[in-house]
């Protein structure tokens, strides 16, 4: 390979460094990738051989397995990292990274606080290095076409947002760490996603009012024990969730039901239920002053639908002649198969790695000094969390709650026990 591409290594190589790792197999399918996979660091040394083993069947060389940053340094030379690891020890993997000049991509959620992702920003920018936030759901290229729509004016001027999302019982969601309030928490590792997308189409949030409950306490894990195939999204947590205890005690809240206002004027009816029982439910539409847009699941490849007074809705395909100029960018045009999509149809592991490509096409142009990019920086991913926990917060407070007194770390109550076992 070229000494001029990037030397990358991720840092982190459990499920999502897996998972990562398939997306940026794609990218290299796909002749779009700048980088090369020098390291694969884990302190369990069994994730970091089973990373680089499986990156050697995808990319065709074994990068250097290691335990910590610094056995990867003296192993490989380092440009940038990808950082997977558990939301914990993302604000102290990134400023270490940052220290030893290297650029960053991580995960989400950026930081486990809003205060970690103040650390996370002020060290990236010290030290005059990229910090990009693995944020996926915008990068649809269902979601691309709406916000051309909505920017198009195709339905007006937003006025409401509808997202919700309710199903789970008390079934465990991938991972213990994720319903545990000192490791991430659901509301925190799922509501960043939504966050950005609300904030995506709408602009900046402002203003949050919500109500927060944990009602299931003790969940469960049905792949316990077994030798799953298969285990949550892309298919490659199962050898993980065999090993977690059947039956655990959740701490982090479960439910959160908000209204949330926006600087423009829109306002968003949310609901993120992961306790609900009987009929799952995913909903999400915009409402303008001329129509309705409803919006597909993320990753589905499922078509928009428009609603326009007094007309048939318009799906699919027939949404293109609405808006001309509308394309995709290169990286996802070539992963997708085209540059105007009304739909697309891939299997969801597919559909998961091609987006994680685009991530990483984006996270190489920015490194590259390309204008604009990341597309979802360090602030914007911290704007993330501090819009998910603007929920918690709303409801510690009893009143409803800014962003901006959460993202500047002025409004605190929830996440304070956090930040006390953070040592920050």
């Amino acid at each position: 390979m070229s000494e001029s591409r990037i030397h990358l290594a991720i840092v982190g190589c459990g499920g999502m460094g897996h998972r990562h790792l398939y997306g940026l197999a794609e990218l290299a399918r796909a002749g779009l990738s700048p980088f090369q996979l020098v390291g694969a660091c884990d302190p369990v040394e069994e994730n970091a051989a089973s990373l680089a083993d499986q990156a050697e069947k995808l990319l065709g060389r074994r990068p250097e397995a290691a335990g910590s940053l610094e056995a990867l340094a003296a192993a490989a030379e380092v440009h940038a990292i990808d950082l997977t690891t558990t939301p914990r020890a993302h604000h102290t993997v990134a400023a270490e990274a940052f220290g030893r000049g290297w650029h960053v991509m991580c995960e989400k959620p950026l930081g486990l606080t809003a205060r970690a992702c103040r650390i996370m920003v002020e060290a990236a920018e010290s030290a005059g290095r990229v910090l990009s936030t693995a944020e996926n759901y915008r990068r649809d290229p269902m979601n691309r076409l709406g916000k051309a729509l909505l920017d198009a004016g195709v339905i007006g001027e937003p006025r409401l947002m509808v997202q919700h999302s309710l199903g789970g019982g008390d079934r465990m969601l991938i991972s213990v760490w994720r319903h545990r309030k000192d490791a991430s928490g659901v509301l925190l590792d799922v509501g960043v996603h939504y966050a950005d997308i609300l904030e995506y189409y709408l602009g900046p949030a402002t203003t949050v009012y919500a109500q927060t409950r944990l009602h299931e306490p003790v969940r469960q894990n049905p792949a316990a024990g077994r030798e799953a195939s298969d285990g949550g999204p892309a298919g490659v947590y199962g050898r993980w969730q065999k090993e977690m205890p059947a039956e655990f005690e959740a701490t982090a809240d479960d439910a959160a039901y908000a209204t949330i206002l926006f600087r423009s004027g829109a306002v968003a009816s949310y609901i993120e239920d992961h306790a609900a029982r009987g009929e799952d439910l995913r909903k999400r539409a915009i409402y303008g002053s001329l129509g309705s847009l409803d919006l597909p699941g993320d990753r589905s490849g499922r078509p928009l639908t428009l609603h326009l007074p007094g007309q048939d809705p318009v799906s699919g395909a027939p949404l293109l002649d609405r808006v001309p100029g509308f394309h995709l960018d290169e990286p996802t045009a070539a992963l997708f198969g085209g540059d105007r999509l009304g739909e697309y149809g891939f299997e969801f592991a597919v559909i998961d790695r091609k987006i994680l490509a685009v991530e990483y096409a984006d996270f190489g142009a920015a490194i590259a000094g390309e204008a604009g990019r990341p597309e979802v920086d360090g602030r914007q991913g911290a704007r993330s969390v501090a819009l998910a926990y603007a929920r918690m917060e709303s409801q510690a407070a009893g009143r409803a709650v800014s962003v901006d007194e959460v993202l500047q770390d002025r409004l605190h109550e929830y996440q304070d026990d956090i930040n006390e076992s953070l040592g920050i």
